[in-house]
């Protein structure tokens, strides 16, 4: 089924588009289905701020949409930066890189490096009916950046049991283990499940 992303995020596309063409889907960017906003993401949850993006795509066009919503909840920082992850560190942090060193000056006195990225998955179809499913993985924050794959946080992420970041892993290993990869996986479950023909 043809979907549309629900995200101005290219690398999230990417990584969203290797994913469900293996369970049969195409996805489409907005910018390719002649959308050109940005969805304010005024959710409290990962998957009020999901829906909120699906619901603003299938309004636009009539079609169906899928959305993530994502981010690093850390347990000394009390599950910060949580939904703002995108934006943590405000205007002073414009990019990954800008974040992610703003999260490693915040975790410098911090023993305790704990942390989960969660990400929810939210599709919507015209007819209003929606599948939603939540993932996640647990690992710790290193104190500097490894890898040069994938995006975000990634570079800090450590997963203990693989000795590798998720910025280390190849993709389909990363696809495999992550919090996307794994809710992605549930949304495959709740679709057959559901046999959704739409």
């Amino acid at each position: 089924m043809e979907l549309i992303l629900a995200s101005n995020n290219q690398k999230k596309l990417k990584e969203l588009q290797q994913i469900l063409t293996t369970m049969g889907h195409t996805v489409l960017s907005q910018q390719e289905a002649g959308l050109d906003f940005i969805v304010e993401e005024t959710g409290k949850t990962f998957l009020a701020n999901a829906r909120l993006k699906a619901e603003a795509v299938v309004k636009a066009t009539g079609r169906a949409a899928i959305a993530d919503d994502s981010g690093l909840e850390v347990e000394a920082l009390n599950g910060d930066p949580g939904v703002d992850s995108a934006y943590y560190g405000g205007e002073a942090c414009k990019t990954d890189a800008d974040r992610t060193r703003f999260l490693l000056q915040n975790m410098e006195r911090e023993s305790n490096r704990k942390a989960r990225f969660v990400s929810a998955i939210v599709c919507v179809f015209p007819d209003g009916s929606s599948i939603e499913a939540m993932g996640d993985v647990a690992g710790e924050i290193l104190t500097e950046p490894r890898g040069d794959g994938g995006f975000g946080y990634d570079p800090v992420f450590y997963v203990p049991e693989t000795g590798l970041t998720f910025a280390e892993m190849p993709a389909e290993m990363k696809h495999s283990l992550s919090h996307r990869g794994r809710a992605l996986q549930k949304f495959k479950e709740k679709w057959e499940t559901n046999n959704v023909i739409k």
